[in-house]
């Protein structure tokens, strides 16, 4: 049985939304507020384990009186304020946005995003074939997990679980500035030679696919991943005392790769490397 911590009772506050009157508990984000009256704002940065960075900008929204479009994942609901989540200036913004990353980014593997494209008309082929792209080959230094920039966003929410959200390890950081900007660990180096402990967390925050499980990457490179056949078992780890849980990814009778139930009040999302990639003698048939 699921237990369900209650937490401190908050303040409920009335905003209007849409033009409909919403409650949301105090220090909810508008995004949250969205979300819970089933309104379905697309958004890529952020995450329910994280401190939102509103670096996707995917997310804006219209809020009376403000200059300019707020992104929704960080911006608190306050008391009668009058937010709109479909007038033309949001959905434009949400058109060139989406338009400008599909255009610069391999977005083949972003949940969601096929259907956002369509949604908004974003067109990121009127940029024509010179559109600046990283260009750069996934990165397989490992036998754990890949690294492919070339589907990076810049959402920062792996350098924020590696870092003083969650690890504490300080792997990955930003390198370079401007276009040159880009995930890294210390001197570019590989994944082997840096301080990465192969927790594998900021895979799991990951919304892109820029950071995968090699299992993954080698079914997807062999056109056999296929989510739709693919079933999930929550259990407890056994490694150790901690009573972490495991969510087991199933194909075809194998485990292809494990994550943790973000709303865990041990994980949180998060595990070890034992946790998320020690599953191999689960299935070693020898």
């Amino acid at each position: 049985m699921t237990v369900t911590p209650l937490g401190i009772p908050r303040r409920l506050l009335e905003f209007i939304l849409d033009g409909e009157p919403v409650r949301a508990p105090e220090g909810s984000t508008i995004l949250d507020a969205c979300r819970a009256a089933g309104k379905d704002v697309p958004t890529l940065c952020e995450g329910d384990t994280l401190t939102p960075r509103n670096a996707c900008r995917v997310c804006v929204v219209e809020v009376e009186g403000s200059r300019t479009l707020v992104p929704a994942c960080s911006r608190e609901a306050e008391p009668g304020m009058e937010v709109r989540t479909g007038t033309e200036r949001v959905r434009h913004s949400r058109k060139v946005v989406l338009e400008l990353l599909a255009s610069s980014v391999d977005l083949s593997t972003t949940p969601r995003v096929a259907g956002w494209l369509k949604e908004y008309e974003a067109k990121p082929d009127r940029f024509g074939p010179e559109a600046a792209r990283l260009g750069e080959e996934p990165r397989i230094d490992n036998d754990l997990y890949v690294r492919d920039y070339d589907k990076c966003i810049l959402c920062y929410k792996c350098v924020d679980a590696c870092g003083d959200q969650w690890q504490n390890t300080f792997a990955i950081s930003v390198a370079g500035r401007g276009f040159d900007a880009r995930i890294a660990v210390e001197h570019d180096a590989p994944l082997t030679d840096s301080a990465c402990v192969y927790c594998g967390n900021c895979i799991e925050v990951c919304p892109t696919g820029a950071l995968s499980f090699k299992s993954e990457f080698d079914m997807r490179a062999a056109g056999t991943w296929d989510e739709s056949r693919q079933s999930e078992t929550t259990t407890v780890c056994a490694y150790c005392g901690v009573g972490c849980n495991l969510t087991l990814h199933v194909q075809d009778n194998e485990i292809v790769k494990v994550t943790s139930p973000h709303d865990n009040p041990v994980t949180h999302g998060n595990l070890c490397i034992k946790g998320r990639f020690g599953y191999q003698h689960v299935q070693n048939r020898d």
